[in-house]
């Protein structure tokens, strides 16, 4: 990458400070070929790979006011390709890994389980309306967390945080969600509709984001 780490930072500040067209696309051709590179790898198909990169970049200008304090983009930029690709080999498998009741054990079941999927979509769509209420900061550590399956040491990096103040900020986003959904898990543990199972996965979810 012709412009090196900091060069390439200095693009990423132009472009969500100045919503600069020319550093974006400057900062797209320096990383873009090595990104499709490092994508092949997991999905072992080049199309593919360009399809991961592109809606990568695609989603960092679109939201790029809410990228603000990502402050080291190449860092950012490899994993989430790394995680994007691993996702995509998710999606296009015929079965997916799910947790169980037992939060030290997972289980395998079809993709194709539309029950499962719509009590799981439910709770999670929930979920993201309390992650909305959380503070900006907070927000942004928790769905670099979850959404995008950084961990807390990367996000210290890319956030120029310290890993403490990551773990603490991201203890106490856990905190509030489960005070805020507290209301609705206690009426679904109630009802007879058969969520119980997805309910103590969201509980278990949760709580496995402070280990």
């Amino acid at each position: 990458m012709r412009n090196g780490k900091d060069g390439l930072n200095v693009l990423w500040q132009r472009v969500w400070q100045e919503n600069d067209q020319r550093a974006f696309q400057e900062l797209f051709h320096c990383c873009y070929q090595g990104l499709v590179r490092f994508a092949a790898e997991y999905v072992s198909s080049h199309e593919s790979a360009e399809e991961i990169v592109s809606d990568i970049f695609m989603k960092l200008w679109s939201g790029r006011q809410g990228y603000q304090e990502v402050l080291h983009i190449e860092k950012y930029l490899f994993t989430a390709v790394r995680n994007q690709s691993l996702n995509y080999l998710r999606k296009f498998s015929a079965y997916r890994v799910v947790p169980t009741e037992n939060p030290e054990q997972l289980g395998i079941v079809p993709s194709h389980d539309p029950y499962k999927a719509s009590e799981w979509k439910e709770l999670l769509a929930r979920l993201d309306a309390a992650v909305e209420m959380l503070p900006p900061r907070r927000r942004k550590i928790f769905r670099l967390i979850r959404e995008e399956g950084f961990r807390p040491k990367e996000v210290a990096e890319i956030m120029n945080l310290s890993h403490r103040t990551v773990e603490t900020q991201l203890f106490h986003a856990v905190k509030t969600l489960q005070h805020t959904l507290q209301p609705f898990l206690t009426t679904k543990r109630k009802s007879p509709s058969g969520v119980n199972a997805d309910v103590t996965l969201l509980l278990a979810f949760l709580m496995s984001m402070q280990g």
